[in-house]
């Protein structure tokens, strides 16, 4: 962000919470405890929902990026800011009724946004519009949008699993998702084999690494459609080891204990490395300076 001589002054104080604000941000905490309960227990049970306990911190610290640029903001509440919290906090109960995680996790997104517009205005808003964004990654998605996706990347990944380890001269056939290994082994590619939660938990950090390493547009779509490949071809990987270790050492090594959970943990964390490389290769090949003349 360049500097403006002609913009408001710093001043931390208005980085500071008033204790009216402090007072609000407590009640709605108490209000909310009943809805965060019900988006823990969605985030703690489905594995490609596990990344919403990360995003609120990970959002928290985004907003801390901008703090030079709100410290030169007026606090101007928006007019007819509580109003609009009002008629969130209905839509809330509403919600809470209903009992519907992704219903629930947008209504504690608009919470948040309405908050920030009824204590500091829009401008504040606007400041902060990637962290408000960014958290609409902790709503946990609809079922019935995932598990069809689930279905296709499971018979995806199995169908290419197979078709590359036969060309590498591997006895091994497939029904659906179950693998037919030699020695009549057979092996099934799971939910959690199917790259959704590699695919998922990705996204936002595609987007996290997108916004704070690059600032042209295109390199920032980029790098978040990098993602779709990326994690499908860490995850088309790891099943190819699961095979391999089952047929070299056994199903139950391959598919249950350290090595099995492990093998996920580093697939996520190699996705994360070549994100982080596919950034580096572009600045390396296309620098932002050559792209833009005026920078």
């Amino acid at each position: 962000m360049v500097d403006n001589p002609e913009a408001e002054p710093l001043d931390q104080r208005r980085l500071s919470i008033s204790r009216v604000e402090m007072g609000l941000i407590a009640t709605l905490f108490i209000v909310w405890l009943p809805g965060l309960a019900q988006l823990v227990e969605v985030w703690r049970t489905v594995e490609y929902a596990s990344h919403g306990f990360l995003v609120p911190l990970v959002a928290i610290w985004a907003a801390t990026a901008h703090r030079a640029e709100l410290a030169r903001l007026e606090v101007r509440p928006l007019s007819g800011g509580f109003v609009l919290m009002g008629g969130v906090a209905v839509g809330y109960v509403i919600v809470l009724l209903i009992n519907d995680p992704t219903l629930l996790g947008l209504m504690a997104v608009l919470t948040v946004v309405a908050s920030v517009l009824a204590l500091r205005g829009r401008a504040w808003a606007s400041t902060l519009r990637f962290s408000l964004g960014y958290l609409l990654f902790m709503v946990p998605l609809p079922s019935a949008w995932v598990t069809p996706l689930i279905v296709k990347l499971q018979l995806l990944v199995s169908s290419l699993g197979v078709e590359i380890l036969q060309n590498a001269g591997v006895a091994i056939y497939r029904q659906g998702n179950v693998l037919t290994l030699p020695g009549d082994l057979s092996l099934f590619v799971a939910e959690a084999c199917s790259g959704i939660t590699s695919l998922i938990t990705l996204i936002p950090i595609g987007v996290f690494i997108a916004y704070f390493t690059e600032s042209v547009l295109w390199r920032r779509l980029l790098i978040v459609a990098a993602v779709v490949p990326i994690a499908l071809a860490m995850n088309l990987v790891r099943v190819i080891l699961t095979v391999l270790v089952s047929i070299h050492v056994s199903v139950e090594v391959a598919t249950g204990g350290p090595l099995h959970e492990w093998a996920g943990v580093v697939t996520y964390v190699v996705g994360c490395g070549f994100l982080l490389g596919v950034g580096a290769l572009m600045r390396r090949l296309l620098p932002e300076r050559e792209l833009d003349p005026l920078r």
